[in-house]
C-alpha cells in the first residue's frame, strides 16, 4: 500500500521540482539595437513611440529587454562603425531608422534580423526581394506611396496659385532618392511646374542650395527625406523663412519647429508598428517570412505663425484638411 502511494506521488514531486527550478530561472533579457543616422533629439518622439509599442506588447526596459542606441548625429560616415558595434554586441535584432541606416546594418550582418522602421522603397533599394516575401534577414515598414509627391506639389500650388518653379532639396547618396525625384518630376509635369533639383550631402551645402534656389527664382521649396536636413532643420527653416519661400517638408518635426507645412506618412505610427515586428522576431518568426507593411496613416500639419511671417495665406479649404494647425 505504501509503495503504491509513493509511486502515485512521484509524478507530482517531479513536477514540483521542475516548476521550482523554472521559477528560479531568470527571464531572458533580449538585446535590441537601434541604429539612426541622426541624433536622439532629432527623432525623440519616434523613439518614444517605438518604446511605447514595445511596452504595449509586454516589454519593459531593464526587465526583459535592453536597448542599445547608436546615433550617428548626422555624420553618415559613422554609420558603418556603429552598425559593426551592434553586431559585436550580439544584439537579437537591429531596428534601422531609415534607408541609410538599413544599408549600413545590411552591410554589417546577414545573420542578425533587421527591422526597418521605415524605408522609401525597400525592393528598389535591394533590402528585400519583395514586400510580400522579403526573403532575407530584413523586414519592416515602407513609406512607399508614390502619390505623396503629387499631393505635396498640389498643396504648394494651392497656397501659391502662380507656382511655376520649385526647388527640390534631396540627397543623391541616400537609397531611394532617385525614385523620389522621378515621382516628383512626374507630378510636376502634371501641374506644369518646373523643378530645380539641389543636392544636400552635408551641412555646408544648406546655405549654398538656398542661394541657388533664390537665384533660380524658385517660388517654393520641396524637401525630400534627408538625414542631413532633418539634423540641421533649424537652419533649413531659418533660411526658408529668411528667403520668404513657402516650404513643404517630409517630416512633422520640421513644422513643430516652425517650418511651414508637412504632408506625408506618420512616422510616429510607423515606429510604433516597428515594435510588433521586433516582438514577432523575438518570439521566433523569421524576417524572411514577415511581409513588409506599407503606411496606413498620413498627416497634414500647417504652421500658421510661419505662414504669417512669410506673407502666405493658407486657403480655408487647405486648413480644413489639416490634421493639426499650429497657431
Amino acid at each position: 500500500m505504501i509503495r503504491r502511494i509513493v509511486i502515485c506521488l512521484l509524478p507530482t514531486v517531479f513536477l514540483l521540482v521542475v516548476f521550482s527550478v523554472e521559477a528560479q530561472q531568470p527571464a531572458k533579457v533580449h538585446r535590441i539595437g537601434v541604429l539612426a543616422a541622426v541624433s536622439l533629439s532629432t527623432i525623440s518622439a519616434r523613439i518614444d513611440a517605438f518604446r511605447q509599442g514595445l511596452h504595449e506588447v509586454g516589454y519593459v526596459e531593464g526587465k526583459n529587454i535592453v536597448i542599445e542606441y547608436r546615433f550617428a548625429e548626422g555624420k553618415l560616415d559613422r554609420l558603418s562603425e556603429l552598425a559593426a558595434e551592434l553586431v559585436r554586441l550580439k544584439v537579437d535584432v537591429i531596428v534601422s531608422a531609415g534607408p541609410t541606416s538599413t544599408r549600413s546594418a545590411k552591410e554589417a550582418t546577414s545573420m542578425i534580423p533587421i527591422v526597418m522602421a521605415w524605408d522609401n522603397d525597400p525592393v528598389a533599394n535591394g533590402f528585400v526581394a519583395s514586400l510580400a516575401r522579403p526573403g532575407g534577414n530584413i523586414t519592416g515598414l515602407s513609406t512607399l506611396s508614390p502619390e505623396i509627391s503629387g499631393k505635396q506639389l498640389q498643396l504648394l500650388k494651392e497656397i501659391v496659385p502662380r507656382l511655376s518653379r520649385v526647388a527640390v532639396l534631396g540627397i543623391s547618396t541616400q537609397p531611394g532618392n532617385a525614385q523620389l525625384v522621378k515621382e516628383t518630376e512626374l507630378a510636376a509635369g502634371a501641374f506644369g511646374v518646373k523643378l530645380q533639383y539641389l543636392d544636400v550631402l552635408s551641412p555646408k551645402d544648406i546655405e549654398i542650395v538656398f542661394r541657388a534656389a533664390s537665384k533660380g527664382r524658385a517660388d517654393a521649396v520641396l524637401v525630400l527625406p534627408n538625414p542631413v536636413l532633418i539634423s540641421q532643420r533649424a537652419q533649413v527653416i531659418e533660411l526658408a523663412i529668411k528667403s520668404r519661400l513657402p516650404a513643404i517638408y517630409p517630416y512633422r518635426e520640421f513644422v513643430d519647429d516652425d517650418g511651414l507645412m508637412t504632408y506625408g506618412v506618420s512616422f510616429i505610427d510607423l515606429y510604433r508598428r516597428a515594435a510588433t515586428y521586433v516582438d514577432k522576431i523575438l518570439k521566433g518568426r523569421k524576417p524572411a517570412d514577415l511581409p513588409v507593411e506599407q503606411p496606413t496613416k498620413f498627416e497634414l500639419v500647417i504652421n500658421l505663425k510661419t505662414a504669417k511671417q512669410i506673407g502666405v495665406t493658407i486657403p480655408p479649404n487647405v486648413l480644413a484638411r489639416a490634421d493639426k494647425v499650429i497657431k
